[in-house]
């Protein structure tokens, strides 16, 4: 930009809709992949949906102000990593997935149902498809990228051009210079590289790029020779950084945004040289000035949001509203709408049409055909005018897809292939997706966010279209009241090691680590809430810095603690609490060598504690002796977390060589199976779901995406049946799994929100629950036992939440109408969790037991399965009742009985007749 002359786009503003103008009732999924998530044509909008492999469609114009409809393209058999509209098709979109494939579909005009199958398949290719483009010049030319390979289809003959094979590492993006010359690519080993794919296989040029190895994205500045890249640096800044390929071997500018742990989603229009920015699972928009001609970067302008962005797309520039001096949109996708953001520049005249904002674009025709193309020609696009009087009008229909192919698929068989519908694809079954007139239903989305994509006739169908939905989707999570809390808790210790919790809780206690030397903590009784005295609490004097600690589940006075000094102690607190200083354990376990990570005991039999250390080893301590009696082996790097199986026999460990195992102790100190476990080495947890047949894992990928992955445990090496992405976050997910209900609960130290699904052993696996998010960040959260909860409110889990100074209540429960009823859905009979099923000898001499289970009916409840059966009201008044005629003197005599009932009875005593007056001599 001159830095004489003002930019006309200096004053662009960014105005966000009112709510009646978002696209809602949708239920965006929660991808990791490359791709921005969401796209849009001059037609269509397609977005990724909450169901593995299947897209959401909606119109990007509403007709006659109406409703706009929400369909699904049932696309894959695993999850929709990316995918791209034909810059000249409107109605070609061509999708890449997990499934190795990319497909290639002719949507259908407005008000047709969605195709049921694919207009071309292209691959299966080496792996999972991360990113897609189309040609800006040619029409059927297309570049995916899987891995580290790159492949230049040409999309009509279904065969490869061409590979390009130069990466290092797996692709992060590729783009298309708008002349169609060449290719930029972006990967994870730090690199960028231009590619010119007719001329060589091999990148022309490539250089550093953003010091940091997570997601990075690569754009065309236009036609020039200049580039933008969005990446991180090392010091884990997001940054954006200005190239000149003609002087490639440095950035010509790098600007600093934030330190925002999320990946930005970079969009650039060429014609106006406006470049906007969204990190993902964030509410701020950034948008700059970066001319081609004069590589600049400035601010333009930046606005905030309501809702966090899953994804992010630009309108079509032949899309937009120029009358209302209208340059740029983009759509902001969150969970439960699409936002369209305008950002308009403020002009005097809004009934002229502004040619200095609206420069003449590329058409929709295109300049060539794909082996034209790749036989060296490389004529360009036409532009068009934007004018409404001038605008053209034909539209340009590929032959890549026949018309005459997708009307033959659309009569014939629409039921779903088996290749489409695996038990990847997350629903129940094949046999309840089928439906009468096509796979992809047609939906009102008038009906609210929560409601998914949309209503249906009945519920059945609506099942077949969402899959199944959790019985706990309506949950509510709140703070108890103030009379509740422990308010006051001075000198917290907030430095724990992330494989502890932070504190632990039993249903009498809470221990709670203090920052003091000497490794204090604090024992704190829960039948005595209310604020702390601000002088100091008798505490227990550990002698070493506590690295975790654990409650004896069969002795509520009995507390383990572990000390970075390698050993183990044992307290006994006193009946009632903690009166003095407790300075003195009751034992002392040594064995490691080096700190310990964490410990646990035993679900069933009293007296075994298993702990992990840095030593690699894990050691399994008989109390009653005072001494080890196991010792496990196997482990080459750090153990972040240790789970034993529900019924004891088997103990699981995730460590940070991103493996899992899983042991018999009593059977050999080598692990029983390993499996590949979370790919980030920044912490991980495990916990035994679905009565222990399953294993839940907790962890990071390989973009420091926070995730959970689901592994059977008797084939842990067949890898995760299930893996599911939530956020991005640097805190590791802490689980929680209530065996009573199979709901899981996920949130991390720092946290502000808690995940709740219901884990379920068939396909989907997760189903979504609603969350609980709390005002400020938690520096732990922990559960009570279930005996604590209040079953006359469907209460079904209660947790201690830890902030700066204060220890919160948080029951969970589900919104029920007979709440006077016991709820014996929700409250199966649960384990005597405080009774061991057997001792420590006997169980290390190889024996088993297993716990008895009680219900939790009061006596005075009767259970809702033996409630008395109501008769069903009626819900219609017959038609008699509005086809009955009435004289006027009917109406007039019904119409005064309203009124005066309204008002009251007449002969009614006023309220001041009541009142007792003074007598007369009083008022002197």
């Amino acid at each position: 930009m001159n830095r004489f002359k003002a930019s006309k786009f200096r004053h662009t503003e960014a105005r966000l809709p009112r709510r009646e103008a978002w696209i809602g009732g949708i239920r965006a999924g929660s991808i990791t992949s490359c791709g921005n998530h969401v796209k849009a044509s001059c037609r269509w909008i397609a977005f990724n949906a909450e169901a593995a492999g299947v897209l959401g469609i909606v119109p990007l114009e509403c007709k006659d102000g109406g409703k706009r409809t929400v369909s699904q393209l049932c696309c894959h058999s695993d999850v929709v990593t990316d995918f791209d509209f034909s810059p000249f098709d409107q109605l070609l979109l061509a999708t890449g997935s997990a499934d190795e494939t990319v497909k290639v579909w002719r949507l259908p005009e407005s008000g047709q149902d969605m195709p049921s199958n694919a207009g071309l398949t292209l691959g299966p290719g080496g792996g999972p498809v991360d990113v897609l483009q189309f040609h800006p010049t040619a029409d059927g030319v297309l570049a995916s990228g899987a891995g580290k390979r790159v492949t230049i289809w040409d999309v009509g003959q279904q065969q490869p051009l061409t590979a390009l094979d130069s990466h290092e590492d797996h692709l992060q993006s590729l783009a298309w210079k708008r002349d169609g010359r060449l290719l930029g690519t972006s990967c994870k080993d730090k690199k960028l590289r231009i590619f010119d794919p007719r001329a060589s296989p091999t990148a022309s040029q490539s250089v550093p790029g953003h010091e940091n190895n997570k997601d990075s994205r690569l754009l065309w500045m236009g036609s020039s020779d200049c580039l933008i890249s969005v990446g991180f640096s090392q010091m884990r800044e997001r940054e954006v950084k200005l190239w000149d390929m003609r002087q490639f071997s440095r950035a010509m500018l790098t600007v600093a945004l934030d330190t925002s742990p999320g990946a930005a989603i970079p969009l650039y229009d060429a014609d106006t040289g406006l470049l906007v920015l969204a990190g993902k699972g964030e509410n701020l928009l950034y948008c700059f000035e970066a001319p081609p001609a004069q590589p600049a970067l400035t601010q333009v302008t930046q606005c905030r949001t309501e809702g966090s962005t899953r994804g992010l797309a630009a309108v079509p520039r032949l899309a937009l509203d120029v009358m209302a001096c209208e340059v740029l949109r983009v759509l902001q996708l969150t969970d439960t709408a699409l936002v369209p953001v305008s950002y308009l520049v403020p002009r005097k005249s809004v009934q002229d049409f502004h040619e200095d904002l609206f420069p003449d674009c590329a058409g929709m025709l295109p300049a060539t055909g794909a082996q034209a193309w790749w036989a060296g020609d490389s004529q360009q696009v036409g532009r068009v005018s934007l004018h409404p009087a001038r605008r053209p009008t034909e539209t340009f229909t590929s032959p890549v897809i026949a018309c005459t192919r997708l009307q033959a698929a659309n009569t014939g068989d629409t039921g779903p292939t088996d290749a489409d519908w695996s038990e990847g694809s997350g629903y129940s079954s094949p046999s309840s997706l089928a439906s009468p007139g096509s796979a992809a239903t047609s939906l009102s989305a008038s009906t609210g966010p929560s409601s998914g994509f949309a209503s249906s006739p009945s519920q059945k169908s609506l099942q077949s279209i969402l899959g199944p939905s959790s019985r706990f989707r309506h949950t509510q999570g709140r703070v108890l009241h103030r009379d509740t809390h422990l308010t006051n808790l001075r000198g917290l210790s907030l430095t724990t090691p992330g494989e502890c919790d932070g504190f632990c809780a039993n249903h009498q206690r809470v221990a709670l680590p203090l920052l003091s030397a000497g490794g204090q903590i604090a024992i704190l009784e829960l039948s005595k809430p209310g604020r702390l005295p601000d002088t100091a609490v008798p505490t227990i004097q550990n002698g070493a810095a506590v690295a975790d600690l654990s409650w004896d589940p069969f002795d509520p006075q009995r507390l383990a603690v572990a000390g970075e000094d390698t050993k183990i102690r044992l307290w006994q607190i006193p009946e009632g609490g903690l009166r003095e200083t407790l300075q003195e354990p009751k034992a002392v376990l040594r064995g490691h060598t080096e700190k310990i990570y964490s410990i646990r005991f035993h679900p069933v039999a009293s007296d075994i504690l298993v702990s992990s250390s840095y030593d690699m080893t894990v050691r399994i301590w008989e109390l009653s002796a005072g001494q080890q009696a196991l010792c496990l082996w196997g482990h080459t790097d750090q153990i972040f977390s240790l789970s034993w199986s529900p019924d004891g026999k088997k103990l699981a460990t995730v460590s940070k060589d991103g493996r899992l195992r899983l042991y018999e102790p009593r059977r050999s100190p080598q692990p029983q199976q390993e499996a590949p476990g979370p790919e980030g080495g920044r912490g991980a947890r495990l916990v035994w779901v679905c009565g222990g047949d399953y294993l839940l894992v907790s962890g990071f990928d390989s973009r420091s995406e926070r995730r959970i992955l689901l592994y059977r445990a008797q084939a842990l090496p067949d890898g995760p049946l299930s893996v599911l992405g939530l956020d991005v976050a640097p805190s590791t997910l802490l689980p929680f799994y209530d065996e009573d209900t199979g709901v899981v609960f996920l949130t991390g130290k720092g946290d502000t929100r808690v995940f709740l699904y219901e884990v379920t052993p068939e396909p989907p696996y997760f189903l979504e629950c609603n969350s609980f998010t709390s005002n400020e960040p938690h520096k732990g959260f922990v559960f009570l036992p279930k005996t604590v909860c209040e079953v006359r409110e469907v209460e079904f889990a209660r947790a201690l939440r830890l902030g700066q100074s204060t220890l919160e209540p948080v029951a969970f429960h589900v919104p029920r109408v007979k709440k006077e009823y016991f709820q014996d859905d929700i409250y199966p009979p649960t384990r005597v969790w405080w009774e061991p099923a057997l001792g420590g000898s006997a169980w290390l001499a190889g024996k088993d037991g297993q716990q008895r289970r009680t219900s939790l009916r009061p006596a005075d409840m009767t259970p809702v399965s033996e409630a008395p059966k109501e008769a069903p009201a009626r819900k219609f008044v017959p038609a008699s009742v509005y086809l009955e005629e009435k004289s006027d003197e009917q109406k007039k005599e019904e119409l005064l009985n309203a009124m005066v009932a309204r008002l009251g009875n007449r002969d009614d005593p006023l309220p001041q007749d009541s009142f007792e007056g003074v007598d007369e001599d009083e008022w002197d």
